[in-house]
């Protein structure tokens, strides 16, 4: 079983097994003519669950013919151009390149001793991201696994930064469309259940600072603690952006920790046309970004972001089979002392090929080409009789529905929605997502590739009305 370890005296079978997998994998991506295939959890149980994982097939290239049949074919193919769905990017060639090599090294970011040169590389483009958000230069941060994480570790060092007796008396403000990771971090953080208050949005989907304002005065009023205030820049449904520097202004006024979660925003640190929509982010305490939205990068590949070095020391801890006391004094720069995770794989090094490759304005290009679709998609469905669309885009997401002829009961509109979408993925033609506002069923449209069209857009807008028409005809048979 030495055969299959990954040394220098099997380097030879390393390559030439990598690369029968990546000629399968880019075989697939040449021929795939659908996002999606439409297999159903029915079909595909009873195949994964014949696998008798004790009885291995012993050969790379047997194994790969099953993973065809079991993954490959019927996966969800976020490269493709009608794939419309989630925060799902296409991914951009260097980054891929760099999950190979770090995979294969298996470095660990926790400390110096397990990782060198990727620890100052690390280093280096949390710097560069700081420097993009504008934070100063007392300024730091650590990769993490995601938005989430990212959250819940900018909440934690809020809540030990707001000193309070009681863990009853904190509370965070963030507006109704937030990112749900708010509510569970609060949950984890031993924070009460009446711990976030959520703010009204206004026609734009963007935090109203006058509530706002209202709801801080309230809490000091009523002997409460504000904790934090979590904005956002790009809200998964709306991609809408709260209006920054105001906020700034009553975190200030009011002495609270600002958060900006910029999980999806993000891409406008290096947009060529939009990067002013930001503004205001530099006077954030701490800042969530994801490169694996709108960087274009492979999952997972996120960071948090802090204004003051100090605040990091809430997530520290020291043991001495690891990263002891000593270490802070000769300077021995141990990852592991900022971050919630202990061993940590190397997905700085994604980001950092393809800034050597690309450089930050490449990645631009892309973010607003997808931004501009969005305006695009936008004009296509404010014009069409057959939709209402809720608010433009500020980034590159719409959120609409399909209104049928004649149909005024909105339960029945809403089951004529929720038809489409599911008979939609159930064909593979297109991948839509969908959310309620107003406690109705609306479609989203999140653009994040860029080589999908306005002509794309337009043909799947009529693939679910299509869908929701014979919905509605089938309903009308009968009912009679």
């Amino acid at each position: 079983m030495r055969s299959h370890l990954l040394n220098g005296l099997t380097a030879e079978h390393y390559r030439r097994s990598v690369t029968e997998g990546v000629e399968r994998v880019a075989a697939k991506l040449a021929t795939t003519e659908r996002p999606f295939t439409g297999v159903t959890v029915d079909d595909l149980t009873p195949r994964i669950d014949a696998v008798d994982l004790d009885r291995p097939l012993g050969d790379t290239a047997a194994v790969l013919d099953e993973l065809e049949e079991l993954y490959l074919r019927d996966a969800v193919y976020f490269h493709h151009p009608r794939y419309l769905a989630h925060l799902n990017c296409p991914v951009v060639i260097p980054a891929v390149l760099g999950e190979a090599v770090l995979s294969a090294v298996n470095s660990s970011l926790d400390t110096w001793d397990q990782s060198a040169g990727g620890t100052l590389i690390e280093r280096k483009l949390i710097d560069w991201t700081t420097e993009r958000i504008g934070l100063g230069e007392n300024a730091d941060g650590v990769f993490t696994s995601g938005g989430s994480q990212s959250n819940l570790q900018a909440l934690l060092l809020a809540r030990e930064e707001a000193k309070a007796e009681s863990l009853d008396k904190l509370r965070v403000f963030t507006s109704e469309v937030s990112h749900f990771s708010v509510k569970k971090s609060a949950k984890l953080l031993g924070l009460g259940p009446d711990a976030v208050v959520t703010i009204p949005v206004d026609h734009d989907k963007r935090m109203h600072t006058v509530a706002l304002a209202h709801e801080l005065e309230r809490a000091v009023q009523d002997g409460l603690v504000p904790m934090a205030v979590v904005a956002t820049a790009g809200t998964t449904d709306f991609g809408s952006i709260d209006p920054l520097p105001e906020i700034a202004e009553l975190c200030e006024q009011f002495g609270v920790w600002m958060h900006v979660d910029a999980a999806y925003g993000c891409g406008l640190l290096t947009s060529l046309k939009h990067r002013d929509k930001l503004n205001g982010i530099e006077r954030a305490d701490s800042v969530t970004v994801d490169y694996h939205k709108s960087f274009f990068q492979p999952v997972s590949s996120s960071a948090l972001l802090v204004r003051d070095v100090a605040t990091l020391r809430h997530a520290t801890y020291h043991a001495e089979y690891l990263n002891p006391r000593r270490m802070v004094q000769e300077r021995i720069p141990n990852q592991v002392d900022k971050s919630l995770q202990t061993t940590r794989r190397f997905d700085a090094l994604k980001l950092w090929m393809t800034l050597r490759v690309m450089g930050a304005d490449g990645i631009g290009e892309l973010f607003d080409e997808v931004c501009e679709l969005a305006q695009e998609g936008w004009k296509l469905l404010a014009t069409d009789p057959r939709y209402d669309v809720v608010v433009a885009p500020s980034l590159s997401t719409l959120v609409f529905r399909y209104i049928p002829a004649g149909v005024t009961d909105p339960a029945e509109i809403d089951r004529a929605n929720l038809y489409a979408r599911k008979a939609l993925f159930a064909s593979g033609d297109a991948v839509v997502a969908g959310t309620k506002v107003g406690g109705r069923h609306y479609l989203k449209f999140t653009l994040l590739n860029p080589e999908t069209t306005a002509a794309d857009i337009a043909a799947v807008l009529d693939l679910i009305a299509g869908h929701a028409e014979q919905y509605l005809g089938e309903s009308l048979d009968r009912a009679s």
